[in-house]
């Protein structure tokens, strides 16, 4: 498992959301985005490998990228939000960071997790 998770919950439907596509970005100079790892949400809504493996977790500020316009068109619902975008800040990078995304066609939240 990475050192960055997350996990999407569809609350609309009351069940996890699965293929959703999501980007790890890392923020660089001049506040400059690097995408350094993709992938999916697994059947339970997770998406435990987005860091390449070897990849050393560093301080600094980082973004998840959730594609939520394809996952809701998938299910043929309407959506307002295209993508999510999270942005947060790896402070130890020894610890773990799981950022869940509750997720709804018309809004959304999120928090740090465990």
């Amino acid at each position: 498992m990475s050192a960055i998770t997350t996990h999407v919950l569809d609350t609309s439907r009351g069940r996890p959301a699965s293929g959703v596509v999501v980007r790890l970005e890392v923020e660089g100079a001049a506040r400059s985005w690097r995408q350094i790892g993709k992938g999916a949400t697994d059947a339970d809504g997770r998406a435990t490998n987005l860091l390449p493996n070897g990849f050393a977790l560093q301080a600094g500020t980082y973004r998840l990228i959730f594609e939520t316009g394809p996952y809701f068109a998938a299910q043929e619902t309407e959506t307002f939000y295209r993508e999510v975008v999270i942005v947060f800040t790896v402070s130890d990078p020894e610890q773990h960071y799981h950022v869940p995304l509750l997720l709804s066609p018309f809004g959304y939240s999120t928090y740090r997790g465990s």
